[in-house]
């Protein structure tokens, strides 16, 4: 994706295209040839016009009556996100999270390859955790540079999250997908994402919390009536 398109398209609607992607990969596996604006909508929770606009950011428009070809979008999808090409990334930090990470067979799907893991326990270096070694930190810059790897996985933990991040951009790492706490600073010419996890918790139990209240207060208000 060039940069005047990464600043056109909306984060939201980038955001949005996995989920189309996932309904036309089933949709493709049904033999369906077509899809509507409407029945992606549908599926989604969101206005037709919606999901025209951010499909038309990929470069396909639907047709009246037929709807949008299925095949052709699935691949203008997989372009646009990079996905047709295997993009090689290593994971710093290979303790819990990084290990299932690491594990995660669902990245190829999206291009990405996890080479190598990184950490700097001397009992975690040299071992082989699903089919990748976990090497010294002191070696990210030499392997990143040979391999041409620009892309890090962060899951250190969140006090030397900033320090790690820094030797990674040093090493020539260009991308970060932050799994940390640690809210980091880096270059303008550095991409960096964020999964709050902490925050995508908050979320959950307060919308969990929120429906159960009116339960709640319904059966204290009964059993207050009863004499409870």
């Amino acid at each position: 994706m060039s940069k005047d398109r990464e600043v056109s398209v909306p984060l939201p609607t980038i955001r949005r295209l996995p989920m189309y992607f996932a309904l036309l990969q089933r949709a493709a596996q049904e033999s369906q040839t077509s899809v509507s604006s409407s029945q992606l909508a549908g599926a989604l929770g969101l206005e037709p016009i919606q999901v025209r606009k951010d499909l038309e950011a990929v470069g396909v428009t639907g047709q009246p009556r037929v709807g949008f070809p299925v095949a052709e979008l699935i691949q203008a999808i997989e372009r646009f996100l990079g996905w047709d090409n295997v993009t090689d990334a290593f994971i710093i930090g290979a303790g819990h999270l990084g290990t299932a990470l690491a594990g995660y067979r669902g990245f190829e799907s999206k291009g990405l390859n996890v080479v190598a893991l990184f950490d700097n326990d001397p009992r975690k270096i040299g071992q082989t955790i699903h089919g990748k070694e976990v090497l010294s930190i002191d070696k990210l810059g030499n392997l990143a540079s040979r391999l041409h790897v620009h892309i890090a996985i962060l899951t250190v933990p969140a006090e030397v999250a900033a320090s790690v991040a820094q030797l990674a951009i040093d090493a020539g790492i260009q991308a970060i997908w932050n799994f940390t706490p640690t809210q980091l600073v880096v270059p303008e010419h550095v991409i960096l994402e964020r999964v709050d996890l902490a925050a995508s918790l908050a979320v959950l139990s307060s919308k969990l919390a929120a429906r159960l209240r009116p339960v709640e207060s319904t059966v204290q208000a009964q059993e207050t009536q009863a004499g409870f």
